[in-house]
């Protein structure tokens, strides 16, 4: 019985990952180069992992396309990494489960990736839709940074 509920309860905090705060994914974002990256603020990475995971380094979304995305910033498994299932480019050249760590390292990395090319942070639909052309300065308010 102690080994099914530990199974049990193992996996649902699997499942759950990781949730940042909105000031602790800023005050990390901001650590790792983000602020100012290829042309993007803090508070548009802050906004953008808000709208794609809701701060939550497990987030999984599958697609209509059949390919998922991944991880905090809800990185594509077509275009980004492999996720063994669907045909990919693997631009970031890592596995898929590497973004569901509550470590953001390598998320971060591949994320970098993803907005150096032509289509910037419109790459995410939750950026485009909800934070391109707006004050995001709620989204590092009161963060220390």
């Amino acid at each position: 019985m102690k080994a099914v509920l530990f199974l049990v309860f193992g996996l649902l905090a699997v499942a759950n990952g990781k949730i940042f705060t909105r000031c602790e994914l800023a005050q990390k974002l901001e650590a790792s180069g983000m602020d100012g990256y290829h042309g993007y603020s803090l508070a548009d990475w802050v906004c953008l992992v808000k709208w794609e995971s809701d701060y939550n380094t497990e987030a999984i979304d599958h697609d209509s396309d059949g390919s998922t995305d991944y991880g905090i910033f809800q990185i594509n498994s077509r275009w980004w990494c492999n996720n063994y299932q669907t045909p990919t480019s693997n631009g970031c050249g890592i596995d898929c489960s590497e973004l569901l760590s509550d470590n953001i390292d390598v998320a971060i990395q591949c994320a970098k990736r993803v907005v150096r090319d032509p289509n910037g942070m419109a790459a995410w639909y939750g950026w485009d839709a909800h934070c391109r052309g707006r004050d995001l300065s709620s989204y590092v308010e009161g963060c220390g940074v």
